[in-house]
């Protein structure tokens, strides 16, 4: 391996393969070094700390890390008319996460609500009773070759049975 210098890395490197975190912007890793450890492992985790019920009903949405002028604070968006739930086990869900992390990592919880109307739009399936256009079908009969013209032909009644 040889030592390059005229890379567009910011210190000099060696040739060959690069570690992953040498390949991240320098933005991506300071997010991760100050809050995204804390945060992704809550999002994957959340059904253990949280439990079944309360899993159905609040997700979280930010996490501020302490610093001189506030602790951390974890952002809880829950459904409305379930926040008097959640603020009955709001000592829970801290004394869960902290021991999950192993450390006092969250001190602080707030809670958003949000309405639940999910407007869940239907797309209008068009069935068609043949699944192959037109214009295939010419293509289909224009085949000189009669055993794979019978076994597209196969192909397409297949097709229209499911």
């Amino acid at each position: 391996m040889q030592y390059k210098k005229y890379t567009k890395q910011r210190s000099g490197s060696i040739q060959g393969l690069r570690s992953f975190k040498d390949t991240l912007p320098t933005n991506i890793k300071k997010i991760i070094k100050k809050k995204g450890h804390i945060f992704s492992e809550t999002l994957n985790n959340w059904k253990l700390i949280v439990g079944d019920e309360l899993f159905q009903i609040c997700y979280p949405k930010t996490f501020k890390n302490s610093n001189k002028f506030g602790v951390s604070t974890l952002h809880i968006m829950v459904k409305r008319g379930h926040e008097v739930d959640l603020e009955y086990s709001k000592k829970e869900i801290i004394d869960k996460m902290n021991s999950f992390f192993g450390y006092s990592v969250v001190e602080k919880l707030k809670f958003i609500s949000f309405n639940d109307a999910q407007n869940k739009f239907k797309k209008e399936i068009k069935k068609n009773n043949s699944v192959t256009n037109n214009r295939y079908t010419d293509k289909v009969k224009s085949i000189k070759n009669e055993k794979i013209k019978q076994s597209l032909i196969k192909l397409t009644k297949l097709f229209k049975q499911r």
